[in-house]
């Protein structure tokens, strides 16, 4: 297949994530690309990102003169706290999230199903170390699910699947995946395309991904 077009950037990823976040969301950021969302935060709306280890009100990651060795996210990346910035007990932070209190949380994949079906601690691979953290917690408690991720692994295997085969984070939580080649909504079992990047037709994208998709109107 001839590529006509040019994937997303991480930081495109996360700016087109941050275009589906309503004005007084409380988001929690996921280790790895979903904490690149905290630097396209927009100045019209009023987004409360939370920190599972003991933050609400996290800004952008920092850099330079902002970095204070205090501040961390839960990927330990230093980072800004925007005005009014709250810090409080790692408990306190998971009870705001198994108490229902997180409207969205943004993760990582190895696999998304088209059930909405979350894999994100363990590939079975014997050279991994399985890492659940804090993931089932916010998969479970959080409102909504949002998945960054690349389409493919290194291995040309598609992250989105009609059904997961590593061991599941949670079950039918996942409704929004966004990947450096288009925006899907997961519904009523099914992937459905939202946007593309420029020159990739939805033909394309199957044959990429291997799975017949749903177009939204």
């Amino acid at each position: 297949m001839k590529q006509s077009y040019t994937p997303r950037t991480p930081e495109q990823v996360a700016q087109r994530v941050v275009q589906d976040i309503p004005d007084g969301a409380c988001v929690n950021l996921g280790i790895g690309r979903p904490m690149l969302v905290s630097n396209f935060l927009p100045p019209d709306k009023d987004i409360l990102i939370q920190s599972e280890n003991g933050i609400l009100g996290m800004g952008h990651i920092a850099s330079g003169a902002e970095i204070d060795p205090d501040y961390v996210n839960a990927g330990k990346q230093s980072i800004t706290l925007r005005r009014g910035a709250a810090l409080f007990h790692h408990a306190d932070s998971f009870a705001m999230i198994r108490g229902g209190h997180i409207d969205i949380c943004i993760l990582g994949a190895f696999q998304v199903s088209a059930a909405g079906d979350l894999a994100n601690w363990r590939t079975m691979d014997p050279d991994a170390i399985p890492a659940v953290g804090g993931a089932m917690d916010l998969a479970h408690g959080a409102k909504q699910v949002f998945v960054m991720t690349d389409l493919l692994t290194k291995d040309g295997q598609s992250k989105i699947v009609s059904h997961c085969t590593y061991p599941l984070t949670a079950r039918g939580v996942v409704t929004r995946v966004y990947t450096e080649l288009a925006t899907l909504a997961i519904s009523n079992g099914k992937f459905w395309v939202v946007d593309l990047v420029e020159g990739l037709t939805q033909a394309q994208l199957e044959e990429v991904s291997g799975l017949k998709m749903e177009k939204t109107s």
